[in-house]
């Protein structure tokens, strides 16, 4: 009886302490970032390179599946919403890849070019992505991403869509379509394959008809940026390992040539502002002197489309670089022309991409420098458009763990506070889930010792 009893204590102490540990703020559980004094190491920086030849190399989704880009449509292969690819992208030529869409959805297709580290690149090369339907015919206007001023291999993210809107007569019907990713302006950079992830999303249309037009007034002034002590963090290898942020001063480290990960939770009706602040160096470098496009900051949407970037010439001094003034995220902000605009249409993760030129190893020492980001999400959360279906993949639209924001069929809104303080409502959401289902495992085993040791008692 006695080691019988024993048995349960331990069964358990075990099983709280199981649920304990999958809790907000314990190991086990994916959450935003918290203080800590050893942060885990980035895919891309696990090595603590000493050099920045081995820097940069980017972190692609865990077990993607391999395509391999078709040089016609004939052999195109096929691409699934939902679900991330792993491919190469030539020096010449284009590639192809199929899909196959409804007439009542939103796809978006993004790609990103990963350079090899070594890789002699020129400002203006750099990579192209555009859908086109069963004719040839342009569903949107190709998107382009080049090197920049730096001359730093770096990954390069694009985004093409198949946009489904009564204003628009092309690419509105159910069908075959095709996503063209090229290279583009390559004259002096080293010959060789590039490094493909493509990341497909269907987003679902709305169970109700809204405006066609941008709003014409948003709040345009530049928010104050946080102050307060940083909390150390170490930024992801890629958009699938992205660490998580939330409103607040964090504090990284980075090496010339890397390129790092964060995202940051924004809802329908919030705004994201975000500052980067590069240390000095500490020396050690060849040449002492000016690197131009020294430091890049870039904000992504969810669906890894850019919205805004900055870059920054690096002397050896500390540098700051700020994002633009950007809207609250609202659907109908998809009608706008300017990119800052028309980025920020749906609630999600939102990523902050952080490059430091390798060139800035040449002249100051391979570091590291000292990153700081100052993170903004102001506003109230307001109520989603009202999708009439399910996003692919699930949930990309939704901020916290309950989705409240997503406006699918069936869920109701609730409105937070200003979108920031310490971490909002989405936190909150993460430790109600996490305190019901450990509240939940302990009623349930009391609940069993209890009749155990009843029925044990009465001699059963």
């Amino acid at each position: 009886m006695g080691r019988r009893t024993a048995w349960w204590r331990v069964a358990v102490v075990g099983i709280v302490l199981g649920a304990v540990a999958g809790a907000p703020g314990h190991p086990g559980f994916a959450a935003s970032a918290s203080p800590s004094t050893s942060p885990p190491a980035s895919p891309s920086a696990s090595a603590s390179p000493s050099s920045s030849a081995t820097a940069s190399s980017y972190a692609f989704a865990e077990d993607a599946p391999s395509v391999t880009g078709a040089a016609d449509t004939a052999d195109a292969e096929i691409l699934e919403p939902g679900t991330t690819y792993r491919s190469s992208l030539p020096s010449d030529g284009k590639v192809y890849y199929r899909l196959r869409l409804d007439g009542t959805s939103t796809v978006y297709v993004a790609a990103t070019a990963v350079p090899p580290t070594d890789a002699a690149v020129t400002p203006t090369e750099g990579v192209r992505v555009s859908v086109q339907d069963a004719d040839g015919r342009s569903c949107s206007a190709g998107d382009t991403a080049s090197i920049g001023a730096g001359r730093s291999p770096r990954p390069l993210t694009v985004w093409g869509a198949r946009q489904l809107s009564p204003s628009r007569s092309l690419c509105q019907g159910a069908g075959t379509y095709y996503v063209v990713v090229e290279r583009v302006l390559r004259t002096e950079s080293t010959p060789g394959d590039w490094d493909l992830e493509l990341a497909p999303v269907l987003e679902p249309g709305l169970r109700k008809a809204g405006s066609t037009s941008a709003p014409e007034a948003w709040d345009s002034a530049t928010p104050s940026p946080p102050a307060g002590t940083a909390v150390r963090v170490r930024g992801g290898g890629g958009f699938g390992s992205a660490t998580a942020l939330e409103q607040g001063v964090w504090r990284d480290d980075l090496r010339p040539g890397q390129t790092l990960f964060y995202e940051v939770p924004v809802d329908w009706g919030q705004q994201v502002y975000a500052t980067a602040d590069l240390s000095s160096s500490s020396g050690g470098g060849a040449g002492g002197g000016f690197v131009p496009g020294g430091v890049n900051l870039a904000l992504y949407n969810p669906v890894r489309g850019l919205v805004d970037a900055t870059s920054i010439s690096y002397n050896g001094s500390q540098k700051s670089g700020a994002l633009a003034a950007l809207p609250p995220v609202g659907y109908d902000n998809r009608y706008a022309v300017s990119d800052r605009v028309n980025g920020m249409r749906f609630a999600g993760a939102y990523y902050l991409v952080v490059h430091l030129a390798a060139r800035v190893g040449e002249e100051f020492g391979d570091g590291p420098f000292g990153l700081v980001l100052r993170v903004r999400v102001k506003g109230e959360a307001t109520v989603g458009p009202g999708y009439a279906g399910q996003s692919e993949p699930s949930g990309i639209f939704q901020v916290g763990l309950l989705g409240r924001s997503s406006g699918t069929a069936g869920q109701a809104d609730s409105s937070g506070g200003d979108g920031g303080g310490d971490g909002g409502d989405a936190g909150m959401k993460l430790v109600a889930v996490g305190g019901i289902g450990a509240g939940t495992v302990v009623l349930v085993v009391l609940g069993v010792w209890v009749v155990v040791g009843r029925r044990r008692a009465a001699g059963v």
